[in-house]
């Protein structure tokens, strides 16, 4: 196979993953919603409401710009990393490894003419890590990606 059958496959099959990510919680931890904007729009939306909200944004990744730099096709789709360190530190602390997940990254992707946004349950990722403690700092994240991505997908 070459090397852009492989990568039109990689693209084909992340759009699969991404497909069937379901809506509210998922059982694999992903909490996703509808958005009526574009992704571009949602992805614009969520950028201002993070930085309204006093946090970081460290990134914004376009993978379907990726994806047509190698002659490719995806659907839209970006990622949006950001994050507090008032909140990710003492996770941090907690389980260094945590940091392979921190800081919060939400993904917003056209699913079919849907723009879907969709991020990891803060719950999940204290479940994958194994972390005791910390409590306080996981339940201020879950609301602050709750109302983050509210305000992205409206």
């Amino acid at each position: 196979m070459t090397l852009s059958r492989k990568l039109k496959f990689a693209a084909a099959a992340a759009t699969l993953v991404m497909a069937t990510a379901g809506s509210a919680a998922a059982d694999d931890g992903w909490i996703v919603k509808n958005s009526d904007a574009s992704v571009e729009q949602t992805a614009d939306k969520l950028v201002a409401a993070v930085e309204k909200a006093g946090a970081k944004v460290f990134a914004r990744v376009d993978h379907a710009a990726g994806a047509k730099s190698i002659d490719a096709e995806l659907a839209d789709m970006t990622l949006v990393m950001f994050g507090n360190p008032k909140i990710g530190t003492p996770i941090l602390q907690a389980s260094p490894r945590a940091g392979i997940d921190l800081p919060n990254r939400v993904l917003i992707w056209d699913e079919q003419g849907q723009t879907r946004i969709g991020y990891l349950d803060p719950a999940a990722l204290k479940t994958r890590h194994k972390i005791e403690g910390a409590d306080e700092a996981f339940e201020v994240m879950a609301g602050a990606l709750g109302k983050l991505t509210d305000a992205a997908s409206k």
